[in-house]
């Protein structure tokens, strides 16, 4: 099917998981990467702007809405290959996974655990689509998908080509690519190189170990890593959930800010002068020397705790680093909420947290 122009009355807050943003100038449903393709390109040729929308969980579009054409990416193909590959660590047969860039995302997760397929599994519940997912290094305890991506099929804006990027020309950095803050290239497609196996990957993050009971490094039935996953997440108000006024949020608003070990010191220093001597300010250390700080720790510690707010736009009641539109906000009003907690943490602490969702015709 090709994609086809659909009225312009379309409010793209219908199409967020914010439930925010107003109306598109064109919409378009593209159920096919032809379809997709060659409805980016008809509006290229005529110097249309164009966004490319997929789950709408990962953006913050204006109140005013787009002046362009908007291309809902509906594609749906998902296939896998054998490879005769097996990993050199495990022993474990790699298996392809190729999913087309409109597949949404958990239910892909759900079935690849169902076939015994690990390296997506602690990516349970994470609302949006596959096209997504390489754009953002999209990640959560301690698993992102550049560790599993083996290649991504791209439509190249500039030169009109389709291209396949390996995992090294993705320039994947923590929740970063050469996708993000780029919209050269268009996600069409993703291949995943998955392990087969009844074990997870090993548990990397702490939070998730210790409601295992079990040790940083281990693997578990991948079943049980996934049902894991999506408690936490739940607790959280992580999940999608149209009865929750917390989950409608794009989930986690800013990045958790990775610094120098001086930078570091310095929130420790700042952290005891206002919190006193007892108090412990988590950090990660990284391969680098540098430290990878909790922008839910430092929002909820310069005083923005669960709920916080008193206009229409809150902190979530279950995570300090969702921020919510629980009924009637507006962009504005969340934008508003978001600096407010950036300017109060840089205050505090010194750190300038930055938004980790896409801004659409706005910025913070």
């Amino acid at each position: 099917m090709s994609a086809h122009p659909e009225p312009t009355a379309v409010r793209l807050a219908e199409h967020t998981t914010l439930g925010l943003g107003g109306p598109a100038r064109s919409y378009r449903r593209a159920e096919t990467t032809e379809a997709l393709i060659a409805a980016v390109t008809e509006a290229d040729a005529v110097g249309e702007p164009v966004l490319v929308l997929g789950g709408g969980s990962n953006l913050v579009i204006a109140d005013a809405g787009f002046p362009g054409t908007v291309v809902h990416v509906a594609s749906t193909g998902v296939s896998f290959e054998e490879t005769g590959e097996t990993d050199p660590a495990t022993g474990e047969p790699v298996v392809l996974l190729r999913a087309e860039a409109g597949v949404e995302w958990d239910p892909l997760v759900e079935r690849v655990v169902a076939e015994g397929l690990n390296g997506l599994e602690f990516l349970s519940g994470i609302p949006g689509r596959v096209g997504s997912t390489p754009i953002q290094n999209v990640g959560a305890y301690g698993q992102d998908v550049s560790q599993t991506v083996r290649e991504v099929l791209v439509h190249d804006r500039r030169t009109g080509e389709r291209r396949v990027l390996g995992t090294a020309e993705c320039g994947f950095t923590y929740r970063d690519s050469v996708f993000k803050g780029d919209d050269r290239y268009v996600v069409c497609e993703v291949v995943f190189a998955l392990r087969r196996g009844k074990a997870s990957r090993p548990v990397a993050y702490a939070e998730v170990a210790r409601t295992l009971g079990v040790e940083a490094g281990e693997r578990v039935p991948m079943e049980r890593a996934r049902e894991t996953v999506l408690a936490l997440r739940r607790g959280k108000g992580m999940v999608l959930d149209p009865g929750d006024p917390d989950t409608r949020s794009a989930g986690s608003f800013f990045t958790n800010p990775v610094v120098t070990a001086e930078v570091f010191e310095a929130v420790r220093s700042r952290a005891t002068e206002r919190l006193g001597a007892d108090v412990t300010v988590p950090g990660h250390p990284d391969t680098d020397g540098n430290v990878k700080l909790s922008a839910a720790w430092l929002i909820d510690r310069a005083g923005f705790t669960k709920g916080y707010g008193d206009g229409p736009a809150r902190i979530s009641g279950k995570h300090a680093l969702a921020l919510t539109n629980p009924g009637g906000a507006t962009t504005a009003d969340l934008l508003d909420l978001a600096r407010e907690v950036r300017a109060g943490v840089e205050a505090a602490f010194g750190v300038r947290l930055v938004n980790e969702p896409v801004m659409v015709g706005v910025s913070l």
